[in-house]
């Protein structure tokens, strides 16, 4: 018998893996037991840091105030959280002194040590924690979606001890699943408290208002740091913040929360992202159709939405009824109806309008559809996760044969597409089968992610596994795009669907004159044209490549006599379809200069004396270089070609 400290002597193993499952170095293994080091740099070893830190955390909480009490404190992307129910909310001179107690328990350098209890123990123990009492119940069982999992994920109850190495003494406790990283001191330096927000218990509603405090932690100083200028960065790049500077779009309360208006600068973004999409789907031999945003309720009965999603769609509304205003007597008992939560049914229906032949297949339909999803207040953030969204929804309707060739091509679209956009690093995710939220046989489940996996190698790209990540209906192939800073945004999905076109009994007439079943393929390539644009907007910090910026020309007089030369210039270039005017305001030249570079307006037209008499224009850039005396026809030249190559435009142009 041995214990992983007698195994590994790298100070970098925090944990390790025996046959399997994650347990703490403490834990004794023998000969037979395949026994794996966790290293805290890895995703495990960082997830169990994580959550060592939150148990410092909430140990420092009761310490600074014992009548608080504890929620849950999982590790998350990036840091941890721990839920709390104070007398009152914390403040941000509470975290400073949380963040000080924190460091007393770091470098006190207490032990994780695991113990297990029986029910009765642990509710003796927990007596005086209302939120632990009510997990211990959850013991081998579901534990909803929020992490309960932590506290009581295994088949038996277990609490860990914070265990000071010089006297033995406890100096606090948890109840936790585990597994730790054998003493606070391995946190070190590389931690940090964050922010402090209100969150339900369990997530609900119904459930009191806690206290979440956020953190981070990290394997050292030095990657603690590199996040944190991360999100400095992230924070410049805030498309909520550079919406406002940039008057692109609101979220007026008039109106409701998560339902956006665009503004005409956002707007005339919007539009070109949409153009180019809707030349780019004509051009792959999509046909686009366009469907209502309401439908009756039965609608999605037969897609088994309001089975599977209907806490997800707002509520019915019931029409059509006729009454005998006489007798009250209900002659027409009307009908729910709803605002679509996807396009995909709709779809079906298009489908299957009239008899479809193989000839015809793949059939692709494709539409910009806006969709209505009653999220939560709590998980609204900006254009990111809204309540009114606009799919670039495609459904593609092939035979069995042309499945794999299908999804390959689709997957090839999806790449040239993002790539015009300027999103250029991607790997894909497969997400598979939930056998617990899924339809089908699992012959037709394994048949499809078979084949997804096939393509998803074949493509070359690095290819993630996302276990239990599927849809009902089908696994997919997401596309998971990472912007300037690093950050990894889920993007297009291709999803195969065996259910639907059962549900709707579609259809073909096959070659052999029988009648087929096609297959369905799901396809969202940016998305949500609300999501896509805050993408791109923090992707270029609001500087956009010129064809997608909402003013591409700017022309700024060096005197007022110099406007009617530049007006002749501008219009020129209005006439080739450029987004240009002229400055025509009273401020002198160089806070035009500042105004126009604040508004990151890729191309700053300049004219003085001696460019009208060259019939010339100088140029300014993005970055403060410039260009001067290029002729006029030149200079369209140039600013044209800009446009029609999607190219960013940030500094002058070498010759």
């Amino acid at each position: 018998m041995a214990d992983g400290f007698s195994l590994f002597t790298d100070r970098a193993i925090v944990a390790m893996r025996v046959d399997g499952e994650l347990k703490d170095l403490a834990v004794e293994v023998t000969d037979s037991n395949t026994v794996e080091p966790v290293f805290i740099d890895s995703e495990d070893g960082l997830n169990i840091l994580r959550h060592s830190a939150a148990h410092v955390l909430a140990q420092a909480v009761q310490r600074i105030n014992p009548e608080t009490k504890l929620g849950i404190g999982p590790p998350i992307n990036d840091g941890f959280y721990y839920d709390f129910d104070p007398e009152a909310p914390f403040t941000p001179e509470d975290l400073k002194a949380l963040e000080k107690e924190m460091q007393r328990i770091v470098k006190q350098g207490q032990r994780f040590v695991r113990r297990v209890v029986s029910e009765d123990e642990a509710r003796e123990e927990l007596a005086n924690e209302p939120y632990k009492l009510e997990l211990i119940g959850l013991k081998g069982g579901s534990t909803g979606d929020d992490n309960e999992s932590v506290e009581v994920g295994g088949a038996e109850l277990t609490i860990y001890d914070n265990v000071d190495p010089k006297t033995g003494e406890v100096c606090w406790k948890d109840l936790c699943r585990g597994p730790h990283v054998p003493s606070t001191r391995v946190l070190g330096n590389g931690w940090a408290l964050m922010r402090s927000a209100g969150a339900y218990w369990r997530g609900s509603e119904k459930n009191p208002m806690l206290q979440r405090v956020y953190g981070t932690a990290w394997a050292t100083k030095d990657e603690l740091r590199a996040y944190q200028t991360r999100l400095e960065e992230a924070a410049k790049r805030d498309h909520r913040k550079l919406g406002v500077e940039m008057d692109l779009f609101s979220f007026p309360d008039e109106i409701g929360s998560g339902l956006a208006v665009f503004h005409p600068k956002g707007g005339i973004i919007r539009h070109e992202i949409e153009t180019f999409m809707r030349s780019e789907l004509l051009k792959h031999g999509y046909d686009v159709v366009n469907t209502p945003h309401i439908t009756k309720g039965t609608l999605f009965e037969t897609s088994q939405h309001l089975a599977w999603y209907k806490d997800g769609m707002f509520p019915a509304m019931h029409l059509d009824s006729v009454v005998n205003e006489e007798t009250g007597e209900t002659i027409k008992p009307g009908q729910d109806y709803y605002l679509k939560p996807m396009n995909c049914p709709f779809h079906n229906l298009i489908f299957r309008a009239r008899a479809r032949s193989y000839r015809e297949l793949p059939l692709r339909l494709a539409e910009f559809g806006t969709v209505y999803r009653y999220e939560k207040s709590g998980t609204l953030a900006g254009l990111t996760r809204v309540r009114g969204l606009t799919q670039d929804d495609a459904h593609i309707y092939v035979t069995d044969e042309q499945v794999k060739g299908e999804i390959k091509s689709q997957l090839n679209f999806v790449f040239d597409t993002l790539r015009a956009y300027g999103l250029n690093d991607f790997y894909l995710e497969l997400s598979t089968r939930d056998p617990e939220k899924s339809v089908g046989t699992e012959e037709q489940w394994a048949e499809a992610e078979q084949t997804l996996r096939e393509v998803g190698e074949e493509s070359g790209l690095e290819l993630v596994a996302d276990p239990g990540g599927a849809a009902f209906y089908g696994p997919k192939i997401s596309v998971q795009a990472r912007d300037a800073i690093g950050r990894t945004w889920q993007l297009s999905t291709v999803q195969l669907d065996f259910n639907q076109p059962a549900l709707f009994e579609l259809d073909y007439a096959a070659a052999d004159g029988t009648r087929k079943q096609p297959v369905m393929i799901h396809r969202a390539l940016l998305g949500s044209v609300e999501r896509f644009f805050a993408i791109l907007l923090e992707h270029y910090a609001g500087a956009f490549p010129v064809w997608l910026s909402p003013v591409q020309v700017v022309g700024i007089p060096v005197a007022e006599q110099y406007g009617e030369y530049l007006d002749d210039v501008i219009a020129q270039l209005r006439a080739r379809g450029v987004r240009a005017e002229v400055d025509h305001a009273d401020d002198r030249m160089p806070k035009k200069i500042r105004t126009h570079t604040k508004a990151k307006v890729p191309f700053q037209l300049i004219a003085g004396e001696d460019d009208r008499a060259a019939g010339a224009v100088s140029f300014r850039f993005r970055d403060g270089t410039q260009l001067n005396g290029v002729p006029v026809a030149e200079a369209i030249e140039r600013i044209t070609a800009a446009i029609a190559n999607h190219d960013q435009v940030s500094t002058a142009w070498t010759e």
